[in-house]
């Protein structure tokens, strides 16, 4: 399908949802993206204008959710500083004040250095969490650490910010792989332990979008671009929940300028739960390639371990929170989600070149089968 035609009908789908709102929420939905560093998908119409330039230490911020910040944070007038080891796309910001270092013992770059504010993006392991957490204590005003939804034990009905977190089995372990939810526990309190009132903690679901290396939310404009019978996978009432990696900026910029602090969970794509048939139909809209959906109950898909990208099968009890987060909290205080035709859109854009789709796996034949053997029950 032709750019052009796309962007009619991505235009058109985001339109009509926005039709369905109330006239403010109308206008946050549709209105003009004129000026933005993201092309047309971002951002919001403009908040209020900042009280003041800012100065930000990023440590981090070549990665995926990074870039996104920087860029955010300069179009809003602040002065950005990255920290990092110079490894991942360092041309990436060839104006942006750049300090080489690492995490693991090699800080001497920040010293003496003051920020207003710092976004900790890159903190896995608690004592590096600390040990910039501490160098930094007298030099910045607030620290805004990074965090996941993986802190939650997931056999919960929902997620608030308040709900049980994973107990930490080996609190003297530094095994990321092992232990990534529990180690980011002891993160989250490193910096609430701190810098109290200064503090500020994002929970971050699936991030999706432009630049998402992941795969998880881009499996289905591409797929569903792609056409032909796709599999609507269980329930048509099950959760799907994803935050774009724009609007989690945002409103990471948002708690810096106003001076937020707490602990936030930042889920999407809506405060209400979004359904799988919401979820697919809306990205259906963005293409015009012919196509159809056959739903296929989840005990069928799951005897077969077929699997799909941001569903997960409500039979497995002890991960029935992992869709059901709530972001009431974050809301309340100015996170913002724009329209799912306009992520789907966007990150299929992006999804476009042939070296991005090159390693893409849509696993047509596995389905193929699924579906044979659906029909043939």
């Amino acid at each position: 399908m032709t750019q052009t035609r796309r962007r009619f009908l991505a235009t058109s789908a985001a339109a009509a949802g926005a039709a369905a709102l109330t006239p403010g929420q109308a206008f946050s939905a549709s209105a003009s993206r004129a000026g933005s560093p993201f092309g047309s998908g971002a951002p919001h119409p403009a908040p209020a204008p900042t009280p003041r330039p800012l100065r930000i230490l990023i440590l981090g911020g070549t990665g995926f959710i990074g870039p996104h910040m920087v860029r955010y944070a300069m179009y809003r007038g602040h002065e950005v500083t990255l920290f990092n080891r110079g490894r991942t796309a360092p041309e990436l910001f060839p104006g942006v004040e750049t300090l080489i270092g690492d995490r693991d013992g090699q800080l001497d770059a920040l010293r003496g250095g003051t920020w207003d504010a710092v976004i900790d993006n890159s903190g896995y392991v608690p004592r590096h969490v600390r040990d910039s957490a501490e160098l930094l204590r007298d030099n910045v005003g607030r620290y805004l650490f990074t965090s996941t939804g993986s802190v939650y034990n997931f056999d919960q009905d929902e997620l608030t910010e308040d709900a049980e977190l994973l107990p930490i089995e080996d609190p003297t372990s530094e095994d990321v792989n092992r232990y990534y939810g529990p180690l980011k526990v002891l993160c989250e309190n490193a910096v609430t332990d701190i810098y109290r009132e200064r503090g500020t903690v994002m929970r971050l679901h699936v991030v999706a979008g432009p630049g998402d290396p992941t795969d998880r939310f881009t499996y289905w404009p591409v797929r569903i671009d792609h056409g032909g019978e796709i599999i609507a996978p269980g329930s048509q009432s099950t959760p799907v929940q994803f935050i774009d990696v724009r609007d989690l900026a945002e409103f990471m910029v948002l708690c810096l300028e106003r001076d937020i602090g707490g602990t936030y969970n930042t889920a999407g794509p809506a405060l209400d739960p979004t359904s799988m048939a919401e979820f697919l139909y809306g990205i259906r809209a963005i293409t015009s390639t012919h196509l159809s959906f056959t739903w296929i109950d989840e005990q069928f898909l799951v005897d077969r371990e077929a699997r799909f990208q941001l569903w997960y099968p409500p039979t497995e009890g002890a991960i029935r929170g992992l869709s059901r987060v709530r972001s009431h909290k974050g809301v309340a205080v100015g996170l913002k989600f724009r329209p799912l035709a306009e992520t789907a859109f966007d990150t299929l854009e992006w999804s476009l070149p042939e070296e991005r789709r090159n390693g893409f796996e849509l696993n047509l034949e596995r389905d193929a089968g699924v579906l044979e053997a659906w029909k043939a029950r």
